[in-house]
């Protein structure tokens, strides 16, 4: 039986952030009901999609989203009610062409990315299977190993370290839920030594703590504590990975930085290599996230030829989960791998795109949340249907992250012995 959307709606609720995002109901004609909450990003790439904002200074100092919500209502239900829920890339394809702009700058991807999450849950609905079994298909049963954010510097905390996020990876786990608990109690381990030295505890926008540290490298050498007094080897039962967002800290020149908050000073691009390379060689490494700024095409590919062969070197602002630029990323060799957002593209067909893309190129491609989320777990079902291995959303404290992680629970136990688990 074909089921159709009968009713599209759209409203603004509030994010992790207290900041406004879009929420997206669909209702299909045999009764089904979905909904899907938008995240949102503090630390955007300047080639994203653009998330539709009022610039009302009367309301949520401008952030206010009834523009997008009004999109959703006016514009995008006309075109949409009436479609077969199943068909998603055409109902994509229509929002996309109906927005005319390559940065879904008229709509707004938060409202385009609402109606899309939306209708994927309702189709899954309908359809009476889990979500991430209707996206992926019924091979989907890989777990992602969760790369728990417990240390926040840059954009994302107020403090002196440069580094964005500092992920604690439980590789050597022989499952999800013993990965998760291998992670959460390093996490309350390093809270306990942060607090015996005197430092804050107070964590950043992704839940991860926020101590001021006498330098980028202080931050790793805790974190390996962290792992050893909880009871773990670093390097084999938990690894690290690490978040640069190096865009928060270039300056004009290409491939020049400024290490502002850490007190570092300048470096270019070949001191951050070095640098790399030596962190490489003393703390357990696996995957670094932006280790460039998004401009930074020629340092991006030399950090990859030089460390490629030794860690996961993902590409975030630098490809925005836009396939045109992550074709150019291959071509150039610029990473092995490409960070996953799906508001940073806007449909999940686009993002499937951006994910299959990377497959094909032999490359890994890591899913994430946003700093600016809601309780909405699609994320969870997402990352399990595009079997990538890997996640990153956050850390043990805040109910919008561990909303993804105990969705994850879930599916594990739901799956059984059939459930794979593997870095």
């Amino acid at each position: 039986m074909v089921a159709k959307i009968s009713s599209i709606s759209a409203m603004e609720i509030l994010d992790s952030r207290g900041n406004p995002t879009v929420r997206v109901y669909v209702g299909l004609d045999d009764g089904t009901r979905a909904d899907a909450s938008v995240p949102s990003g503090a630390s955007t790439g300047e080639n994203e999609a653009i998330e539709l904002r009022d610039g009302d200074s009367a309301r949520y100092a401008g952030k206010g989203v009834l523009k997008a919500v009004a999109n959703v209502n006016e514009k995008i239900a006309p075109e949409i009610i009436g479609m077969d829920v199943c068909m998603q890339a055409a109902i994509d394809r229509k929002m996309i062409g109906l927005d005319g702009t390559e940065n879904k700058s008229n709509l707004g991807a938060n409202a385009i990315l609402g109606v899309s999450m939306a209708v994927a849950r309702a189709a899954a609905s309908c359809a009476d299977i889990p979500l991430y079994e209707y996206i992926g298909g019924a091979g989907a049963r890989r777990i992602p190993v969760p790369c728990m954010n417990i240390l926040n510097g840059g954009e994302h905390a107020d403090n002196s370290v440069d580094i964005q996020e500092f992920m604690a990876v439980p590789l050597g786990a022989p499952n999800f839920r013993e990965g998760l608990r291998y992670v959460a109690e390093t996490f309350h381990i390093l809270k306990k030594i942060l607090k015996d030295r005197g430092l804050s505890t107070g964590v950043g926008d992704e839940g991860g703590f926020a101590p001021n540290l006498e330098s980028n490298e202080a931050a790793l050498q805790v974190i390996i504590e962290a792992i050893e007094k909880a009871g773990y080897r670093p390097g084999e039962d938990i690894a690290i990975a690490l978040d640069s967002a190096a865009t928060s800290f270039a300056i004009d020149a290409p491939g020049e930085y400024d290490l502002k908050w850490s007190g570092a000073g300048r470096m270019t691009s070949g001191d951050i290599i070095a640098l790399a390379a030596d962190w490489a060689k003393k703390f357990p490494i696996v995957l670094w996230e932006d280790p460039l700024s998004e401009n930074d095409w020629d340092g991006f590919a030399k950090f990859t030829e030089a460390l490629g062969e030794k860690m996961e070197v993902v590409g975030d602002d630098l490809f925005v989960t836009n396939t045109k630029y992550i074709k150019r990323g291959i071509a150039e060799k610029s990473a092995n791998s490409a960070l996953i957002k799906l508001n940073q593209i806007g449909t999940v067909s686009e993002t499937i795109e951006a994910v299959r893309m990377c497959r094909d190129a032999g490359w890994r491609y890591f899913l994430s949340h946003r700093s600016g989320e809601t309780e909405d777990a699609f994320l969870a079902d997402f990352a399990m249907a595009m079997d990538g291995g890997h996640l990153k959303t956050g850390s043990a404290c805040r109910s919008e992250r561990i909303a993804k992680y105990n969705r994850l629970l879930e599916i594990e136990a739901e799956l059984g012995d059939a459930a794979l688990y593997y870095w």
